[in-house]
């Protein structure tokens, strides 16, 4: 595929020289570029379709930043096209959008240039090792939109985001990488619109180069885009200063224009029929993304906007990564089938400008074959869906049906390969580090919400119930939604700790959601995009139980840091020393070597996982961590070893225990109910 120089790529250019305009469209037959500038002057550029290219220019001078302009587009009628010499149309390459009011089809909206000269004051990304990653997952607005020790007019912000407030608090639990929902500049679809709502998470992308302005402060709204890019770039620079690297969540896979019938305001009517899957008769799109409209990065200029933007984001942003939605949508060839070795995602592989990016993939959609969880290859990390589920059901329904039955469904077998790095949905060579661990994301049950419903509550949503998964795989514990009740409040936070402490003590990268560690609840909305905001910002109010559930997400995250043992690079090989790798030893509650019986039988549901590094570039390392996963209390007793002393209880989900003993190997450890322990080893 081409690759074009960031200073070569469409849109405007006011570098040294007169400044210049482009866009692309293999369909145009004429396009207009009408500027608005100081005054409402209006100036209107014909460009001139380069011969032989997909490529339209002109010259613009006298073009500053501020200036507002769109496109006037016309050409071909037919099935695939919808041209309209008379609409405005915004520049797919806009560094800035604003709004200029609604109309009858709903909000417009104008591209306008901006001034993209930042200081960064000499600050650089963070060199965060991909081993020592914790991300913590996060919407800009919600995440600060409640909390009082943020100035109140940056509540909700990017500059909110960057406070020192914030800030201090993702240093205390431990985040290295901020992944932010969707700030790309976005609208609200507009059924939602027709139904008085918003939508709050961002996944209808308007503009793949332009910040969200709405998530930027009062003042630089008002200042106009450049404040509003000078902002988000500020909250980058604050963040690298503070060693917190930034990962975007991006949505390349569909925009906001939806289907056939939907608002057209930029791709559909400058090249529709070769930015957008269609159906063989062109009759109408072939969407796999549910959101009526997928990208077809099979041609060559929708791919280059694609990679146009990451390397934008990537350096003149000095964003550190990417987590792309609906990826699988991304790597479909021109026949629409997934393709693992897709142009694009080679050209995001290896391109020079993302080297030093994390890439990470939701790797799945929802057309043909969409599910592809581990088929997205080298440098690419993945949302391990399989890890989340397995986790909810060991901690949750497993302890549901105990309760109910006297027998849970499954023994710990497939727990044990979620804790040592899901080798076989990754495979060998990718090693453990391809996987994103995850229990929730922004997407479903909020931790506490999943230890307290059974089902989900999706009135608000006004869509009957009908939205959002039924696959939730949770427990409320004996009582639907809050309670005061003092034994349920308990077992439920038992069960939080349970499932933050296999996210943190499990081979792979680990992905917290924002609040979780503070109790948040959506109270049992497992699909909360649409919902008042009221219902989902992260909850700052001094509480008791957020407090402490703060204080456990950092007490592990301390000690994955403290561990290497616990945070593998690679997977070992029997019989090889692996540098990078953990060797493990799997014992039962006898303290006896695993029997196959202990693996698959659900009456047992207790293992003890001795694991130890092979030093790379770390001291070598071993820990023992004791799963129980059963409500009935338990002896255990801790394996005898030749090349250990003891043990010390160095976090357990249970509280109260005595954390300052050494124990000899060989003494009875009594297991109290469903719990992890973690001990340091003399």
């Amino acid at each position: 595929m081409h690759r074009t120089a960031i200073d070569e790529t469409p849109g405007f250019r006011l570098g040294d020289g007169a400044p210049r305009f482009s866009v692309r469209s293999a369909t145009a037959t004429a396009v207009t570029l009408v500027v608005v500038g100081a005054g409402d002057v209006v100036t209107e550029f014909p460009l001139s379709q380069v011969p032989g290219t997909d490529r339209w220019t002109a010259d613009t001078p006298d073009v500053r930043p501020g200036d507002r302009y769109h496109l006037l587009v016309d050409g071909p009628d037919g099935p695939r096209h919808d041209f309209d010499p008379e609409r405005p149309l915004l520049d797919p390459y806009a560094r800035g959008l604003e709004p200029t009011g609604a109309d009858a089809v709903g909000q417009r909206w104008t591209g306008v240039v901006v001034d993209e000269s930042f200081d960064w004051g000499g600050v650089g990304k963070p060199a965060v090792p991909r081993d020592r990653v914790v991300v913590y997952e996060a919407n800009v607005r919600t995440l600060t939109a409640a909390n009082q020790d943020v100035p109140e007019h940056l509540r909700g912000t990017y500059a909110g985001v960057a406070h020192p407030s914030t800030i201090a608090h993702l240093r205390r639990i431990g985040v290295t990488t901020l992944e932010l929902l969707p700030v790309h500049a976005f609208d609200t679809e507009a059924w939602l619109c027709d139904a008085g709502r918003e939508n709050a998470w961002g996944y209808n992308t308007l503009g793949f180069f332009a910040p969200h302005a709405a998530y930027a402060s009062p003042d630089a709204r008002a200042a106009g885009a450049s404040a509003v890019l000078r902002e988000c770039k500020g909250m980058v620079r604050l963040l690298h200063e503070a060693g917190i690297q930034v990962l975007l969540d991006v949505v390349y896979n569909h925009t906001a224009e939806e289907g056939p019938g939907g608002p057209t305001t930029s791709l559909r009517g400058i090249d529709g029929a070769n930015r957008y899957r269609w159906t063989e008769d062109g009759a109408s799109y072939y969407d796999t993304t549910g959101c009526g409209n997928t990208l077809d990065t099979s041609v060559e200029a929708t791919a280059d906007l694609v990679v146009d933007s990451l390397r934008y984001w990537a350096r003149e942003v000095q964003v550190d990564g990417f987590r792309f939605d609906l990826m699988a949508a991304l790597a479909r060839d021109e026949r629409h089938v997934f393709d693992p070795a897709h142009p694009l995602l080679e050209r995001i592989r290896r391109h020079p400008d993302l080297q030093d990016v994390l890439v990470v993939a939701e790797p799945w959609d929802v057309g043909p074959d969409g599910w592809r969880t581990g088929a997205f290859g080298e440098r690419t990390s993945e949302w391990n869906d399989g890890f989340r589920d397995t986790v909810r059901q060991f901690w949750l329904t497993d302890i549901a049906e105990e309760r109910r039955n006297g027998t849970p469904h499954a023994g710990i077998g497939r727990l044990a390969e979620a804790l040592t790095g899901s080798r076989g949905t990754f495979g060998q060579e990718r090693g453990p580090l391809a996987s994103i661990n995850f229990v929730t994301a922004h997407d479903g049950f909020t931790l506490l919400d999943l230890v307290s419903h059974d089902r989900k509550h999706n009135e608000a949503n006004g869509e009957d119930g009908r939205d959002g998964s039924d696959d939730n795989r949770s427990f409320n514990h004996g009582v639907e939604g809050d309670t005061a009740d003092r034994g349920v409040r308990a077992a439920r936070g038992r069960s939080m700790r349970n499932l933050v402490g296999t996210l943190m003590l499990s081979a792979g990268v680990p992905m917290l959601t924002a609040g979780d560690e503070r109790s948040r609840t959506q109270h049992g909305n497992n699909n909360a995009y649409v919902v008042t905001e009221d219902l989902t910002p992260v909850d700052w109010t001094d509480d008791e139980d957020a407090e402490a559930m703060t204080e456990a997400v950092a007490a592990l995250t301390r000690l994955r840091a403290a561990h290497p043992a616990l945070r593998p690079t690679r997977f070992g090989v029997e019989g090889q020393e692996t540098p990078g790798a953990s060797r493990m030893s799997w014992y039962g509650p006898d303290g006896h070597p695993m029997t196959s019986e202990g693996w698959d039988q659900p009456i047992h549901r207790v293992v003890q996982y001795y694991v130890e590094s092979t030093p790379e570039h770390e001291p070598f390392d071993r820990v023992l961590v004791v799963v129980h996963g059963s409500g009935r209390t338990r002896d255990l007793t801790l394996p005898v070893r030749q090349d250990l002393l003891g043990y010390r209880l160095a976090w357990s989900s249970e509280k109260h225990r005595d954390h300052e003993r050494l124990r000899p190997a060989g003494q009875v450890f009594t297991a109290y109910g469903p719990g992890i322990h973690v001990f340091e080893i003399a």
